[in-house]
């Protein structure tokens, strides 16, 4: 075997697993979602792990298919063992993050007590139908329960100019997006570029992090 080929196969490419977890009803936090993570797949050494978590039902009965009908898998505790960073994110209700999400992170004492999560990057993103509705509020209580687990919160910088210039969207404390009242307004540019950089941004912390 050539000695550059025996040196190849002793060198182990380890690829940092950046956690992207949102909870979506009508999809717009979810296209967020996918943006950030074709961000975290720009950075060399990363990898976006899209994961979402399942509703909450107020009927006993009901139960959630193992498995979700249509786009990504439902998080598992290991996902956020493995993680070398996390993108939260979820649509507004009322100010704060949905009860499905809340619902998860509430069960997430055993990591907090392991320190799973203690020393890694961390960002958060939000959907609302109308301009005012509570984003950045979303954004900050978000950020508590990240906060609790010891994670370092990455925002967005204004040196990204589609921040001072984005009609639509986009916060200094994460991406966000002006779904409208009926949730079908697309994702505009700005927010789009917006989203693509705190994935890249996200990544590059984290890997700046593991050393």
């Amino acid at each position: 075997m050539p000695y550059h080929a025996a040196i190849e196969r002793e060198i182990e490419v380890i690829m940092l697993d950046i956690l992207v977890l949102y909870y979506s009803q009508h999809g717009a936090t979810r296209e967020l979602a996918r943006l950030i993570a074709r961000g975290v797949d720009g950075v060399p050494g990363c990898q976006a792990r899209l994961r979402t978590v399942p509703k909450v039902s107020s009927v006993c009965e009901a139960v959630e298919p193992a498995i979700p009908d249509g786009g990504a898998p439902y998080v598992e505790r290991q996902d956020l063992i493995d993680c070398a960073g996390l993108a939260l994110g979820s649509p507004t209700r009322f100010g704060n993050m949905a009860s499905a999400m809340k619902y998860f992170l509430d069960g997430t004492s055993g990591e907090w007590m392991q320190g799973a999560l203690a020393g890694k990057p961390a960002c958060v993103f939000t959907s609302t139908s109308s301009l005012h509705g509570g984003q950045e509020a979303t954004l900050l209580t978000m950020m508590i329960p990240l906060l609790h687990h010891g994670m370092v919160i990455a925002g967005l910088p204004y040196s990204e100019a589609a921040l001072l210039a984005t009609q639509t969207g986009g916060t200094p404390y994460g991406v966000s997006h002006l779904a409208g009242p009926q949730s079908d307004r697309p994702i505009s540019e700005h927010e789009k570029v917006l989203a693509l950089a705190q994935g890249k941004r996200l990544a590059e912390l984290a890997v700046k992090l593991a050393g």
